[in-house]
């Protein structure tokens, strides 16, 4: 397409979206959705309660994961910590401790002598 083909294109489309809007911001429905909405939010911040209490009163059987993501919240301890582990290369006599494999050494280990090899060097630290 070429620009100036772009251009009115984007220029219709920008006109359609304006009608749209004037159309719905004269929607008397629109309106009182507006209303509750700021009265709402007043009164959420007149007594302090974020979304999460409100849904939590008015539906308790509510799953926590259909809340938004600020909402929700973290059970602590639900993902199992990595262990470290110790390399040592019998080569050269150097020592490596991590606790993934994202390490740029190890990887370069791995690529020479062998990901098997390698992880037969390591021991577990705890």
């Amino acid at each position: 397409m070429s620009l100036i083909n772009e251009y009115r294109a984007t220029e219709e489309a920008i006109k359609e979206l304006q009608a749209r809007l004037k159309n719905l911001s004269q929607d008397d429905k629109l309106q009182t959705e507006l209303e509750f909405e700021g009265k709402l939010r007043t009164l959420m911040g007149e007594y302090q309660k974020s979304l999460r209490d409100i849904i939590s009163l008015l539906d308790p059987e509510a799953k926590s994961s259909k809340l938004p993501r600020g909402g929700a919240v973290k059970v602590p301890g639900t993902k199992r910590a990595r262990k470290v582990k110790q390399y040592k290369n019998p080569h050269n006599g150097e020592i490596i401790e991590t606790k993934g494999g994202n390490h740029k050494t190890l990887k370069e280990w791995k690529a020479k002598w062998g990901g098997d090899v390698v992880e037969s060097w390591a021991t577990l630290l705890g």
